[in-house]
């Protein structure tokens, strides 16, 4: 008789054995799906290379908030460099180099750090792993939407609290939502709209938050804007997850690499979800980029110079610009329907990004290059010079969207 279990205790067991079917039960959602669906309604276009309707050569990508600079000289050094013991999982423990050199830059220990290929993997666990239908998922409106979609999974409540007048969370409405909140989600800057929520005010809302719940912070935008992080709220043991990416300034979307970082009792309850063996690919591209100690402020004045040039070019032609952008993307309120005027820009052979509920008006647009830009603002004169009927009539019927498998 194989006894090899025996001395795992059943509750751990039956952790784990909700964990796996959790994570079974949706996909794990990233920008590239949520791109995907909004160009696949209306528009019937695959987001770029994903299928048959594939954007026509040469074709303006600004819709997915990607880094058109790609992965860094050193990156791609690494990734050769890297690439002949492919062969093996990982023979020299470039995960393990990756989790201690951030850890040491930013005054935590290793354990605090969990090294994913992505950032979208740990969303969607510590979204399943602190809600239930008895435990809510509150989130700012607009704001990014693939927690909603993971805690459909897990039965839970979702609660939107809008923006406040400065489009910055209002933690204060978040935290008053519900007494049984399970997760606080606050995505800063924030997408779509690339704006900023104050530490202070995220240190309120950690200090009173609902008993049991834990902020989740996404900082996937951090590096692109001046705010401040809140790495050193973890390092201090406070009920917080906070997410990191390598698909935003250090242009790794396409190679992958993110991290969660907590206390390990937090990070330890993500686990029963399952996670995949880190692509040693992407872990040597990411150490060799937060080694890097020029590329960060490089990149956020080539992104930052793009953006205000951008958005001084829509003020001063009448479009209004929603808020202070900081980062890769921003909104902008068309005044007609978001969806037509995607689907205008469409025939223009330009990409932006979608609209939210909350604002059926208005347009996400990611910072690309110069010249991407520069075409962008053709493009977008053009269609606004249209009527609104017209472009309203391009929007048709909107439905569920359908997320594809990425691999």
């Amino acid at each position: 008789m194989d006894n090899s279990d025996a001395a795992v205790p059943s509750s751990a067991r039956r952790l784990f054995l909700r964990g796996a079917a959790l994570a079974a039960a949706t996909p794990i959602l990233t920008e590239a799906h949520l791109a995907f669906a909004a160009q696949t309604s209306p528009s019937g276009m695959a987001l770029h290379g994903q299928g048959a309707g594939m954007p026509a050569d040469g074709a303006v990508l600004i819709n997915a908030n990607e880094n058109p600079l790609g992965p860094s000289k050193g990156a791609i050094a690494a990734i050769s460099n890297i690439a002949p013991t492919g062969g093996r999982y990982d023979l020299h423990g470039e995960t393990a180099k990756l989790a201690q050199s951030f850890a040491a830059q930013h005054g935590l220990k290793s354990n605090y750090v969990a090294v994913y290929a992505g950032s979208s993997e740990p969303l969607h666990y510590s979204v399943l792993a602190f809600t239930s239908p008895t435990r809510s998922f509150v989130t700012a409106d607009p704001s990014y939407e693939a927690g909603m979609f993971a805690a459909r999974t897990s039965g839970a409540k979702v609660v939107k609290v809008p923006l406040t007048a400065a489009y910055a969370h209002d933690v204060k409405a978040m935290v008053a939502a519900d007494p049984n909140a399970g997760v606080i989600y606050i995505c800063n800057p924030n997408n779509p709209t690339g704006t900023i929520t104050s530490k202070a005010d995220i240190a309120w809302a950690l200090e009173n938050k609902p008993k049991g719940s834990i902020l989740l912070v996404d900082e996937a935008y951090i590096h692109l804007s001046d705010a401040e992080d809140v790495l050193d709220m973890a390092a201090a043991d406070k009920d917080l997850i906070i997410l990191r990416t390598f698909s935003k300034i250090y242009g790794m979307a396409g190679i992958r690499c993110g991290f969660a970082v907590g206390r390990p009792d937090l990070l330890a309850k993500l686990q029963p979800f399952g996670q995949n063996a880190m692509p040693i690919t992407g872990s040597a591209a990411a150490r060799a980029s937060i080694e890097d100690p020029e590329l960060v402020p490089a990149r956020k004045k080539i992104i930052g110079d793009i953006r205000r040039d951008t958005v001084a070019w829509l003020t001063a032609n009448g479009y209004k610009v929603i808020g202070d952008p900081q980062t890769n993307c921003f909104m902008i309120d068309t005044g007609r329907s978001g969806h037509g005027v995607f689907a205008a820009m469409v025939k223009q052979n330009v990409y932006i990004g979608r609209s939210w509920p909350i604002w059926p008006n208005a347009v996400r647009v990611t910072v690309g290059t110069q010249a991407e830009m520069d075409k962008f603002k053709l493009a977008f004169k053009s269609v606004m010079s249209q009527p609104a009927m017209a472009t309203n009539l391009l929007s048709g019927p909107r439905a569920e969207p359908s997320f594809p498998q990425f691999s």
